[in-house]
């Protein structure tokens, strides 16, 4: 009787768990279905003159197609280390991680670099896919801090225009900004970061660093001098540029604090669903703005993730 009881006793406890797998599995294919909602949503919103359209395959993969015709795969469902996402990352990847919109005062705990992974199929796609594409759509922006060369693609040389005119004012209030900033170290240049043999953000004409220290960089100090860096750089220059798309590289766990990037997609979305965890109670969208566009872009999303 007692034999009998305790084999009762573990196909139950194995019939509970097997319940309470299946149950954590749907919860999370619902939260990744609501993600990957956000991501596109965000996605279209930011870059509208270079993505078309999205696409769903049989086997449930999902696509940009851009402008030029290409598709962009979203998600290639592999799973991958933090250091494989950055060598092989698909554009679910690098909206993973929430971006902080906070100011912060050291560096980022390990294995949090929100921007820095990058989908290079996206960007080529984007911006270009060679140094002569890329110098095509270069335009020279004159700024109080000299002429910066940067991508004409998707307003990004508008808004670092704009980042920069912003900080010059700042600056005539706060003199300490201007020794933050000028000189610069650079916007354009068509190089891999170094000992990786990825293409720099610079290569795309994305990014520009500003004036460099030697505890800008996590290979040129360790994390308490980056830290120490961190905490006395001025919140007005990293919240002007993240008003303007950029995201600042001092709010990543391998900091590059000279370093800012235009992502305004990792922007956007820190801003509407930063906070927002994913409920029964509410609908994926919620946190964004809704006007007409956002509408029809969430029925547009609706009808090819749901079918």
């Amino acid at each position: 009787m007692k034999r009998l009881a305790k084999v009762l006793f573990i196909v139950m406890s194995f019939l509970l768990s097997i319940e309470s797998s299946i149950f954590a599995y749907e919860e999370n294919v619902d939260d990744y279905i609501c993600n990957t909602k956000r991501d596109l949503l965000v996605l279209m919103l930011t870059y509208p003159e270079c993505i078309k359209d999205i696409e769903k395959d049989e086997e449930g993969f999902i696509y940009l197609i851009m402008q030029n015709n290409n598709k962009v795969l979203y998600d290639d469902k592999k799973e991958k280390s933090h250091e494989q996402k950055f060598y092989n990352s698909d554009l679910q990847d690098t909206l993973e991680q929430i971006y902080p919109l906070d100011m912060i005062t050291d560096v980022m705990e390990e294995g949090k670099d929100p921007g820095r992974i990058r989908s290079y199929s996206f960007l080529s796609n984007v911006y270009g896919g060679s140094k002569e594409a890329v110098q095509k759509n270069i335009i020279n922006k004159n700024t109080y801090y000299g002429t910066m060369m940067f991508n004409k693609i998707n307003g990004a040389a508008d808004n670092l225009e704009k980042a920069l005119n912003k900080v010059s004012e700042l600056a005539k209030q706060n003199t300490n900004i201007y020794n933050f900033v000028s000189p610069t170290s650079g916007t354009f240049n068509y190089r891999v970061i170094k000992d990786t043999g990825q293409l720099s953000p610079h290569a795309f004409a994305i990014a520009i660093d500003l004036k460099s220290d030697p505890a800008d960089y996590w290979k040129w100090c360790n994390r308490e001098k980056g830290g120490n860096r961190i905490s006395i750089y001025p919140e007005e220059i990293v919240k002007t540029f993240e008003e303007c798309g950029f995201v600042w590289g001092g709010k990543w766990a391998h900091f590059d604090i000279l370093h800012f990037e235009y992502r305004p997609e990792i922007i956007l979305k820190a801003k509407c669903f930063g906070n927002n965890e994913v409920t029964e109670n509410k609908e994926w969208y919620e946190g964004c703005e809704i006007n007409q566009h956002t509408e029809a872009l969430i029925q547009k999303i609706n009808s090819i993730i749901d079918k």
